[in-house]
């Protein structure tokens, strides 16, 4: 696999934003690399000071978990592409009431419409399986009428995020299969979002398969520096685990018909401490560079050749508030802005 210098990812980052720019007719959302904003700290920067560091570094996606008005006020007149949380515990309320979506839509969507680019608006955080899932469906449905009836032009993109949790097998990646649990959610939401040409966004973390089973999984195949084909699946030949995951998730909603859908992933990365040998800064970077590189390319995944799609890498920072061990180290930034390692061009 050829590896590109940190310049060569910048030059491929920049290419992107002129297509984007210029170029919007090809998608009616933009395709690129993002960061997760969370905000499990006690010493992080101003939500001001985070944006201008999202846009020093020429990071163009932002995904936050919830509607925090301070941060969509930083992001007003940015060029930042915004993937907007729902907070789990209010699915329920807006699926069972089209004018808590309606006031939903109102406050967090209608003043922030004109001059910040919201492009996802999600539903849902992790909540397949389990109680919460029974209301992402109608949820989703009772969101995309309230951004009808307040008259909305913009195209934005309502769906849900799932984890690997949702899956019942996912090895060999053909062999991916939703549990029954799951897979009766996953198969109404699916045509909610195909007839509207959303993805669904999925959490794809090769560190956790591989350090969960480092004796069969081997460390280039994880962190994409393998040299040639590792797993062969039938006619598909995998060079890295990312690849094998995100197929799983694509055969997985294939046996539900739901095969026409759009993936995006919402969250992945790798951590720069906690559990050594398998956590390094050397690791979290060669993850991390080699993934925006692979889904810069745009030459997809052997199940879905050349089909791009979003990545949102997790996190900006390190927090303190999270767990200790991996949970506070998967950030790329320290909280007091400097890089945890070199990554992006600033």
């Amino acid at each position: 696999m050829m590896e590109f210098s940190l310049c060569a990812t910048a030059n491929i980052i920049m290419a992107m934003t002129f297509l984007i720019q210029y170029l919007p007719s090809l998608s009616s959302t933009p395709i690129g690399i993002g960061v997760n904003l969370g905000l499990n700290g006690d010493n992080l920067p101003s939500p001001g000071d985070t944006i201008n560091l999202y846009n020093r570094c020429q990071i163009n996606f932002i995904r936050i978990f919830e509607p925090r008005h301070e941060i969509l006020d930083a992001l007003r007149n940015k060029p930042t592409f915004v993937s907007l949380g729902v907070r789990d515990q209010d699915l329920q309320t807006l699926a069972s009431d089209q004018s808590a979506a309606n006031q939903w839509v109102k406050d967090n969507v209608v003043p922030y419409i004109p001059d910040v680019n919201i492009g996802y608006i999600t539903l849902g955080n992790e909540v397949i399986p389990g109680p919460q899932a029974q209301y992402v469906a109608q949820a989703i449905n009772n969101i995309n009428a309230a951004l009808t009836n307040a008259r909305i032009s913009k195209d934005i993109k309502v769906t849900t995020v799932i984890s690997s949790n949702t899956l019942f097998a996912s090895y060999p990646p053909s062999a991916g299969t939703f549990n029954e649990e799951s897979a009766s959610a996953l198969k109404n939401i699916s045509t909610i979002l195909s007839g509207r040409g959303s993805p669904i966004m999925v959490n794809v973390y090769p560190y956790f398969a591989y350090v969960a089973d480092p004796e069969h999984i081997r460390s280039d195949y994880a962190l994409f520096t393998s040299q040639g084909t590792v797993v062969t699946d039938g006619d598909y030949s995998y060079q890295n685990l990312f690849d094998a995951i995100v197929d799983s998730f694509f055969a997985a909603f294939e046996k539900i018909g739901a095969s026409g859908i759009n993936l995006a992933v919402a969250e992945t990365g790798w951590p720069s401490a906690g559990n050594e040998p398998y956590t390094s800064i050397k690791n979290a970077r060669t993850y991390n560079k080699n993934m925006m590189d692979h889904v810069l390319s745009g030459k997809g995944t052997p199940r879905r050749p050349n089909r791009t799609f979003n990545a949102f890498l997790f996190e900006m920072f390190n927090e303190d508030q999270k767990p200790a061990g991996v949970e506070q180290n998967f950030g790329l930034f320290n909280p007091n802005m400097q890089p945890v390692y070199p990554l992006w061009p600033c």
